[in-house]
């Protein structure tokens, strides 16, 4: 996992009045919403004796724990110790390491910087072609693997007919031509041009077209942990690829539509799409969670074929993001 970045960590409905434990990153994280309704996050460990706040409550705009009701301001700052009386001074120690939140489109992102790291001014984007028309759901997935085993699954082009056989794989397309790749600000796009082996050479990334003017369809990626799969201008499915320790991901996966509106039918399109969304999910996980070695999908050990262009891509943006934190 790799610091100085924004990573979705949550759903905003995952976080309501009430403190929320979970563990991301590696680590033990509290989330609460203040007065307002923002989501506030802090290591979820007492300076005390090491508690988890995720057991206590909100008191007086402070989250407090259930240990020996100690009480953390909004910065993380402890402001009442009950057993030395409420007129004693906090010693400065007792206070709680924070990550700056973000919210938006129903997620929630921590910047998981170095200790006192500023987040940046620039907060993290979301895809630009997702506008309000599209209405979505989402079911969440967890994996035995490291994060970055399940992107570069949802990268790799050349498992389809394997994996996938009777569902998006039919077809027996195995020669995978490009992939087509087209580099961006905080990621790429991936352009998909798989076909049935007819006997001819398969077309290199150089002899595809990126963009591809006679079709929509095409993946993105925005580092560290988004994905979008465009199928259509009226069908979108993305996922968030959420990193619970070195072996462990949850992966979020929503389907958004624009194309149906009538509220019945909506409801039964968007479970269908959810569970279809998982059954095609589990085809994958079966395979992913073998992968060894479950941790930093690095390469080592590995032999690459063309097809797998958007894998190295996303590598050496994970090269490049370690470099950039020295």
């Amino acid at each position: 996992m790799i610091r100085n970045q924004w990573y979705v960590v949550l759903e905003s409905d995952e976080v309501g009045e009430t403190p929320r434990g979970v563990i991301r990153l590696g680590e033990r994280i509290v989330f609460w919403r203040d007065a307002e309704g923002k989501a506030r996050c802090h290591l979820d460990k007492c300076a005390h004796r090491g508690a988890s706040l995720a057991l206590g409550k909100i008191v007086n705009g402070h989250i407090q724990c259930p240990f020996h009701g100690l009480e953390y301001d909004l910065s993380g700052r402890c402001v009442l110790i009950p057993a030395n009386g409420r007129a004693a001074p906090v010693p400065e120690g007792f206070k709680l390491e924070g990550y700056p939140v973000h919210e938006a489109r129903g997620f929630i992102w921590i910047y998981w910087g170095e200790p006192g790291c500023a987040a940046p001014a620039t907060p993290p984007k979301f895809f630009d072609d997702i506008g309000p028309e599209l209405v979505w759901s989402s079911v969440v997935d967890p994996w035995d693997n490291h994060y970055s085993r399940v992107i570069e699954n949802q990268l790799d082009q050349a498992h389809l007919p394997f994996v996938h056989h009777n569902t998006i794989g039919r077809g027996n397309r195995t020669v995978v031509d490009g992939p087509g790749i087209s580099r961006i600000e905080e990621g790429f796009f991936v352009y998909v041009f798989n076909r049935v082996d007819d006997g001819s050479p398969r077309r290199t990334s150089e002899e595809v077209p990126v963009p591809d003017p006679a079709r929509e369809y095409r993946l993105e990626f925005r580092f560290p942990n988004l994905w979008e799969n465009y199928i259509s201008e009226k069908v979108r499915v993305v996922a968030a690829f959420v990193p619970v320790d070195e072996t462990k991901t949850l992966l979020y996966l929503r389907f958004y539509q624009s194309f149906m509106k009538f509220p019945g039918p909506r409801h039964l399109i968007m479970a269908l799409a959810g569970s279809f969304n998982l059954i095609v999910a589990h085809q994958d996980r079966r395979v992913v969670e073998t992968q060894l070695p479950k941790a930093d999908g690095t390469g080592t050990g590995e032999l690459l074929f063309p097809g797998d262009l958007p894998i190295m891509e996303y590598r050496k943006m994970r090269i490049e993001a370690r470099k950039a934190i020295g």
